[in-house]
């Protein structure tokens, strides 16, 4: 259970940090409002890597 969360967890992060990158891109054009809307989906990404993380943490803690 641990192992699927932690693949969970990183594949959000890999969405966070194109989203991230996205957003930087748009910033630096001048799309502002680009820029947010991929800000947006970060803090989405972001948000689930972290639920997952710790309910990797949580299992694996728990096991020992």
């Amino acid at each position: 259970m641990a192992h699927e969360s932690h693949k969970k967890a990183a594949e959000h992060h890999e969405h966070a940090a194109k989203a991230h990158h996205a957003a930087a891109e748009h910033h630096a054009a001048g799309n502002h409002a680009e820029a947010e809307e991929h800000s947006k989906k970060a803090h989405e990404h972001s948000h689930e890597a972290h639920k997952h993380s710790t309910h990797a943490h949580d299992t694996t803690v728990a096991a020992k």
